[in-house]
């Protein structure tokens, strides 16, 4: 039997973790850490870092193994196809995984970045693993990347009474926003789709890059007049770094 833990690690920040992560992480007989390759593999650099700072000292020591990703395949059209496939692809790198390091059974951890609930799909990984082998998951919560934005910039999500929607870059410019509602988190937008909103006066955009890490950007304003910063900002960080994550929250007036 294998029992998979979950762990939500925050967002980059040792800190972020709970003491319920921290206890998970090192009750673990093994943890698994993806790499993304390179450019990418700050992450995996950040989880190790994680590791050896709540295992120092620990009386049990789970061992660590990195497993490299397959690549998403963009000659599939079908978008949630190319993604199925991706997930089916992953899911079987993991069982590699176990089987090798963990052949008899045991206690496994993944450290997932931010919360596992949100836009994440380890969950939905594991599923498939579970129709594979003997196991139980556990899910341990994370500090989110939209808490660590709203932080940054001392905020409040909502405005009293209001909903807030949380999307993505690809659906804002494909529909525009949303209607019902003035508060948008923007997550997963490699194309600053904030670029697409037609006259965004009224609007304005709180968005941080690196969020909750030691070389966090944040950038707050009117759409309109801070736009080109971010955009210059954002470039100019991707070349240095290899690798962005940034998310943004949108407020127009009502």
């Amino acid at each position: 039997m294998i029992h998979l833990s979950l762990i939500g690690i925050g967002t980059g920040n040792p800190k972020h973790l709970t003491l319920e992560a921290v206890e998970a992480v090192r009750a673990q007989d093994l943890i698994l850490i993806p790499n993304k390759g390179a450019g990418k593999d700050d992450l995996a650099g950040l989880r190790q870092q994680i590791c050896a700072e709540l295992l120092t000292g620990a009386p049990h020591a789970p061992r660590i193994i990195e497993f490299d990703l397959p690549v998403r395949d963009p000659s599939t059209a079908d978008y949630r196809q190319r993604v199925d496939d991706w997930h089916d692809a992953i899911a079987e790198v993991w069982q590699a995984a176990l089987a090798a390091h963990l052949p008899e059974g045991g206690s496994v951890g993944f450290l997932v970045w931010g919360d596992p609930s949100l836009y994440d799909s380890t969950m939905r990984i594991a599923e498939r693993l579970r129709a594979r082998i003997p196991m139980q998951m556990r899910v341990i919560p994370g500090i989110t990347s939209i808490q660590a934005l709203t932080a940054a910039h001392g905020v409040p999500l909502n405005s009293i009474g209001a909903p807030v929607q949380i999307t993505t870059g690809r659906r804002l410019r494909s529909e525009g926003w949303p209607a019902g509602c003035d508060t948008l988190v923007i997550m997963l937008d490699g194309e600053c789709s904030f670029q697409s909103l037609p006259a965004p006066e009224g609007v304005t955009i709180h968005w941080s890059a690196y969020a909750g890490m030691d070389n966090e950007i944040n950038i707050a304003g009117v759409l309109s007049e801070v736009q080109a910063e971010i955009l210059d900002t954002r470039a100019r960080a991707r070349q240095d770094h290899g690798w962005i994550m940034d998310i943004y929250l949108l407020q127009r007036q009502g």
